[in-house]
C-alpha cells in the first residue's frame, strides 16, 4: 500500500541523526525549526526519518515530536520497530516491510544531519541519484566545505585571504611527524588545532607552546583522519554571516559572538545559557551581538566577501560563513563555511526580517527551484563503443 497525501499537500520528508559527532545538535535543528515550522505551515505531510547512531532508519511520525527524543528510552523504543527501506525507482520512497507494509513517495526532502555522512555531501549524494529535491547545499558544495583544510586551499587559490596553515593525515602523522612538526614550527604561534571534517568546534585545541602540540594532535585524531594546523589571529573580532539563495544570494546580518573564552566551544553553541540567553533545549541561544558592532565599511566587505564565497564553493540552498577580522591590521579572513547552521540560525535571520517558517519555506522553494534547473543538463551519453569492443562471443 502506497501512502499519499491529500489535497495537493505535499510529502516532505526530514532526515537527521546519523553516525555522527554532531548526532545530538542534529536532532535539535531537524525540530527547531525545520519540522515545528512545516506543520505550523499546514503545507506539508511530514515525515521524520532518524538515522541511529549505529546507521539505523526509522520513521514514525511520533518523532516529530521533539519530546520524544527527551525521554531516556526513546533509544529502546525504536530497536523495538522495523527500520524503514529506501526505493529509488521514480523518485524517493520509504517502506516498512512486513505483512502489512506499507511504502510512502517522498516529494522534498530537508536534510537535518550535521557532520559524517551528512553535511559531508553523503547524503546529497543519495538524494540526487534517487532524483529528489532536497533543501541546502548540493553535493559538491558540501563536500569541499566539510573539508577545513580543503577549503582553504580553494579560497587561496582565488585570492581569498585565510590564516596560514598546514594539514596532515593519521598515516601521515605515524610515519612522518618529524617533518610535520617542522611544518608546525614555521606557523607563527599560538596554533589551532582541529579535525578537518567536523563541526560544531569538537575536538578544537588552543595549543600556545609546543609540548602540549602532540596531545592536541591525538584529541584531533580521535574524531578525525584528517587534522589542521592554523595561526590563531591573537586580537581579533570574529563575525559570522548566514547567507541563502541559488543564483541570487540574500544575505542576513553580521553577527559577533560575546563568548570571554579563547574559543567558542561546543558547551559555549550549545549547553551554557551564555549572557541572557537560553540553552539548546530551547534552541534560541543568544550569545552574540546582532548586527555586528564593526562599522558599516567593514560590514559591507563582510557580506561582500561573504557572498563571493558562496558562490566560490557553489553554495545552493542555505550556508554560513565565518570570518576573522585581525584588529591590528584590520585584515579579513575566511575562517571556514558551514553548510547546515544550527538551527539554520534561524535567530539571526530574525533579525533580518525573515521569520522561521519564511526561512524554511523558502529553502524549500529553492531546492525545488534548483531541482528543476537541473533537468536542463544532460547526464546520459549515447554511443556505440560497447559494439565495436571485442570480447566472448554471446551464448
Amino acid at each position: 500500500m502506497v501512502e499519499k497525501a491529500s489535497n495537493g499537500v505535499k510529502t516532505i520528508a526530514v532526515i537527521f541523526g546519523g553516525r555522527s559527532a554532531e548526532h545530538d545538535v542534529s536532532i535539535i535543528t531537524a525540530h527547531i525549526p525545520i519540522i515545528q515550522s512545516l506543520q505550523a505551515s499546514g503545507q506539508f505531510d511530514v515525515w521524520p526519518i532518524y538515522i541511529s547512531k549505529n546507521g539505523k532508519w526509522y520513521a514514525d511520525k511520533a518523532m516529530n515530536d521533539f519530546a520524544f527524543f527527551k525521554r531516556p528510552d526513546f533509544e529502546s523504543i525504536l530497536s523495538r520497530q522495523k527500520p524503514v527501506r529506501l526505493s529509488f525507482e521514480n523518485g524517493l520512497g520509504i517502506s516498512w516491510p512486513g505483512v502489512l507494509s506499507k511504502s510512502v513517495r517522498i516529494d522534498v526532502v530537508f536534510p537535518s544531519m550535521h557532520g559524517t555522512y551528512g553535511e559531508d555531501g553523503s547524503l546529497m549524494g543519495l538524494l540526487r541519484m534517487a532524483g529528489v529535491p532536497f533543501a541546502g547545499c548540493d553535493m559538491f558544495a558540501s563536500a569541499v566545505a566539510m573539508d577545513k583544510a580543503f577549503t582553504k586551499q580553494v579560497l587561496f587559490a582565488e585570492g581569498i585571504s585565510v590564516v596560514p596553515f598546514c594539514w596532515f593525515t593519521r598515516a601521515q602523522w605515524e610515519t612522518e611527524n618529524v617533518q610535520i612538526k617542522k611544518r608546525i614550527a614555521e606557523l607563527s604561534w599560538p596554533v589551532f588545532v582541529k579535525p578537518v571534517h567536523l563541526g560544531s568546534s569538537i575536538g578544537i585545541t588552543k595549543v600556545k607552546k609546543e609540548s602540549e602540540l602532540e596531545n592536541a594532535i591525538e584529541v584531533a585524531l580521535h574524531y578525525d583522519d584528517k587534522v589542521l594546523v592554523e595561526e590563531s589571529v591573537e586580537e581579533l573580532t570574529e563575525v559570522t554571516l548566514p547567507i541563502m539563495g541559488n543564483d541570487i544570494v540574500q544575505t542576513a546580518e553580521v553577527e559577533r559572538p560575546l563568548n570571554k573564552a579563547e574559543f567558542f566551544d561546543f558547551k559555549d553553541k550549545y549547553l551554557s545559557g551564555g549572557k541572557g540567553g537560553k540553552s539548546a533545549d530551547g534552541a534560541l541561544y543568544k550569545y552574540s551581538e546582532i548586527p555586528a558592532d564593526i562599522g558599516a565599511e567593514m560590514t559591507a566587505s563582510v557580506k561582500e566577501l561573504g557572498a563571493r564565497v558562496y558562490r566560490v564553493l557553489g553554495c545552493s540552498g542555505t550556508a554560513r560563513v565565518d570570518f576573522l577580522i585581525d584588529n591590528r591590521s584590520g585584515r579579513l579572513y575566511v575562517n571556514e563555511v558551514n553548510t547546515l547552521p544550527g538551527t539554520l540560525y534561524q535567530h539571526n535571520w530574525k533579525k533580518a526580517g525573515v521569520s522561521n517558517m519564511d526561512l524554511v519555506l523558502k529553502l524549500v522553494a529553492l531546492a525545488e527551484e534548483r531541482f528543476e534547473s537541473q533537468k536542463n543538463t544532460t547526464r546520459a551519453f549515447n554511443s556505440d563503443i560497447l559494439s565495436k569492443i571485442r570480447g566472448p562471443k554471446a551464448q
